[in-house]
């Protein structure tokens, strides 16, 4: 890609009003680095991820549907740190400046952006094998942000949404990548639960999003927590189309130790139970208290309140 071909793609694509007005910037995209400023009182927020093709997405998607799924995957990570979008960077590795796939591509992200008011501050182009990295960043009001490393004993575990959707909606999109199903959008236009994680703010004692599998991903929160958790199978929260499609037992499979989903896992001191009932209802979100944390190190399945032997695989193994 020569260097006049990359800067009018940069100008055409990525360069559009609707990507740089959400959050303002001293400085965005035209320079050699954006310049932001933090606003008092506040502290910044930044994660990163790099989603290659046929590994975190499929190539065959429409290059709408890529971008959504990966900059919702980024803004998960923002919710479960409790932070609100301010802006992210783009680096795009294509393997041709193809200009369909370019137009797709920028039209997701500016309807992303638009729906989460979030700028893109800059990036980069390159030529090489399908893929892209997002830095993303959000502001959260001093000391306030989610960790995963205060989960206390006695604490209730929950999670939003509903899991396993998003490994039944990738196995749709195998069979047929135009689906456009309620499980296939679950796995190309997943929702990051940016309110959910700004109301858990001085709430939730931990949290972190669900992307590499329910038992994988909670056991972060109890290792870097030192403790331990009992979670019931019976109240795994599983949706009426995806059980509508599987039995049950790869229902509990798929919402087990799967991932991709982004819905949020926390732990939450019992005094909060209502309040968090009366938000769901508010929004209309569906969130499920599955367990609680024990002090005993240690992760815990139970069926009928019989303990239950954990799966050979928790979760997604990046290498």
């Amino acid at each position: 890609m020569s260097s006049t071909g990359e800067f009018d793609l940069i100008r055409r694509y990525f360069q559009r009003p609707q990507l740089q007005t959400a959050v303002p910037m001293v400085i965005g995209p035209g320079d050699d680095g954006a310049i932001l400023e933090v606003p008092a009182g506040q502290q910044l927020v930044v994660s990163a991820d790099t989603l290659v093709a046929d590994v975190h997405f499929l190539a065959a998607m429409p290059p709408q549907h890529i971008a959504q799924r990966c900059l919702a995957a980024n803004l998960s990570d923002l919710a479960a740190m409790g932070a609100k979008p301010a802006w992210f960077t783009l680096c795009l590795t294509l393997p041709t400046p193809d200009s369909a796939f370019l137009q797709g591509f920028s039209d997701g992200l500016v309807q992303m952006a638009e729906a989460y008011q979030i700028s893109l501050a800059g990036g980069d182009t390159t030529r090489g094998p399908l893929a892209i990295s997002i830095q993303i960043m959000g502001l959260v009001p001093t000391n306030t942000a989610l960790v995963r490393s205060g989960a206390q004993q006695g604490d209730d575990i929950y999670v939003s949404g509903y899991l396993g959707d998003a490994a039944a909606g990738l196995e749709c999109l195998r069979k047929n990548i135009n689906d456009t199903g309620y499980l296939a959008q679950r796995f190309f236009n997943p929702t990051p639960r940016l309110l959910l994680g700004e109301w858990l703010r001085g709430k939730a004692t931990a949290a972190l999003d669900i992307s590499d599998g329910l038992l994988q991903d909670l056991g972060h929160i109890l290792t870097q927590s030192k403790v331990g958790a009992r979670v019931n199978l019976e109240t795994l929260p599983l949706s009426p189309e995806l059980c509508a499609k599987l039995p049950k037992d790869k229902c509990e499979e798929l919402a087990l130790a799967v991932g991709e989903d982004f819905e949020l896992c926390f732990t939450l001191p019992r005094l909060w139970r209502q309040d968090l009932q009366d938000f769901s209802r508010q929004h209309n979100l569906p969130i499920t208290r599955i367990g609680s944390v024990e002090a005993s190190p240690g992760l815990n399945l139970l069926r009928a309140g019989q303990k239950v032997t954990l799966p050979t695989k928790l979760g997604w193994q990046h290498f």
